[in-house]
């Protein structure tokens, strides 16, 4: 687990946004402070496991001061924003699946540069997360 610098910042008529000093480009935004924090960490974790995926190095955490020096982030709000940068334990699984089905996961993972068992793990992320996101908006509409 490591800390890393977000910096929120809020301009008029806009939502936070949050950017990451150790991982130019990576920005994100949310309609309030706690979920542009929420949202930090979500963003920032799902770079830094596409980091871990394509085995590029993962950056170490800059200091606060050394954040801070730079004059163009004194704009900001400093947040910590922990994440896990361990790469995750694979366990081996034996699934079955209809032969034209396996034919096109093969074909689909080839042409975009993946494996069987990578576009497997990121179909069924890619599936819970939609699961969990029609849940909580079935839920907020439900208290509303």
């Amino acid at each position: 687990m490591r800390n890393y610098i977000g910096l929120i910042h809020k301009d008029a008529e806009s939502d936070y946004g949050v950017s990451f000093p150790d991982f130019p480009g990576v920005v994100t935004a949310g309609t309030d402070l706690d979920n542009a924090r929420a949202m930090a960490e979500e963003a920032l974790s799902l770079h830094i496991e596409g980091l871990v995926e394509d085995r590029e190095a993962i950056p170490e955490p800059s200091t606060l001061e050394a954040v801070m020096a730079d004059p163009e982030n004194r704009d900001g709000v400093a947040i910590l924003v922990a994440v896990k940068t361990e790469a995750k334990k694979a366990v081996r699984v034996n699934v079955t699946l209809p032969e034209d089905v396996l034919e096109e996961i093969d074909a689909f993972a080839e042409a975009h540069g993946l494996t069987r068992s990578g576009f497997l793990a990121r179909a069924a992320k890619h599936e819970i997360e939609q699961v969990n996101d029609d849940y909580n908006y079935a839920e907020e509409r439900l208290s509303a």
